[in-house]
């Protein structure tokens, strides 16, 4: 299959090994309607063998076979992981196992893999606007730096754009009392009495508030059909973003 994007995240010391990255898009798999073609989520109400079976060609793209899927729950939990399998209830993870893919989900929010390939460390968050509240990419980078990360870079994914991402009164109230003044004041676009959330720039800020080097897949989910998006089509798949040492 032909990823969306994909690269290598390398060290400053040629003696230490390069992170495998890349994200996925919505074809390339063996789903069916509504699903078509590379959904890789089993909560979706989607075949459970086909959706195995994209889930091992995405991890084919960074070069291993085990991996571990992130199930997002939209706050701030991380877990430190060495295994494959499912991790449930939280928004991010991290792993120094080298072999050890790290698939993120998402379908409109910010999917984001995270790496220090100098010290092996590497890491996956999910960031909707909850998450930018509950600070995911604050805890994430925290469990990253516990674990020995010390110079982190990192890559936001495909994610719906400003544009597209209008929100009512109580999501821009809960954003203004859980954001600082100038990450807030830059998230946010009103046109015509509609308020609107770069949820993207959020992370991205909060991303440079540590200090950390990030490159962005500048696609919209909203706009682009070959994502998929729960916005434009309410029953839909889920793409990834994956990374392994």
């Amino acid at each position: 299959m032909n990823p969306v994007a994909a690269g290598q995240l390398r060290p400053a010391t040629p003696c230490s090994r390069p992170v495998n990255w890349a994200a996925t898009g919505r074809f390339g798999g063996v789903s069916a309607e509504p699903f078509r073609s590379m959904n890789l989520s089993t909560t979706v109400g989607d075949v459970q063998h086909a959706v195995m079976e994209n889930q091992a060609r995405a991890v084919q793209l960074v070069g291993v076979q085990d991996y571990r899927v992130l199930d997002a729950r939209h706050g701030a939990q991380v877990d430190f992981v060495s295994d494959g399998g499912i991790a449930a209830g939280c928004d991010g993870m991290v792993t120094t196992t080298p072999g050890l893919a790290l698939m993120v989900l998402a379908a409109d929010c910010v999917p984001v893999v995270l790496a220090d390939p100098a010290h092996g460390v590497i890491a996956v968050a999910h960031c909707g606007w909850r998450g930018l509240v509950a600070g995911i990419i604050d805890a994430t980078i925290e469990c990253m730096r516990a674990n020995g990360a010390d110079r982190i870079q990192a890559i936001t994914g495909p994610a719906i754009c400003v544009d597209c991402y209008p929100v009512q009164d109580d999501c821009i109230a809960q954003l203004q009392a859980g954001l600082s003044d100038q990450i807030f004041g830059s998230i946010i676009k009103v046109t015509q009495d509609r308020s609107f959330v770069d949820v993207r720039a959020g992370v991205q800020a909060q991303l440079g508030s540590h200090g950390v080097q990030s490159s962005s897949i500048a696609r919209c989910t909203y706009k682009d059909p070959s994502l998929f998006s729960y916005r434009r089509t309410h029953q839909t798949g889920r793409q990834a973003m994956v990374i392994a040492i």
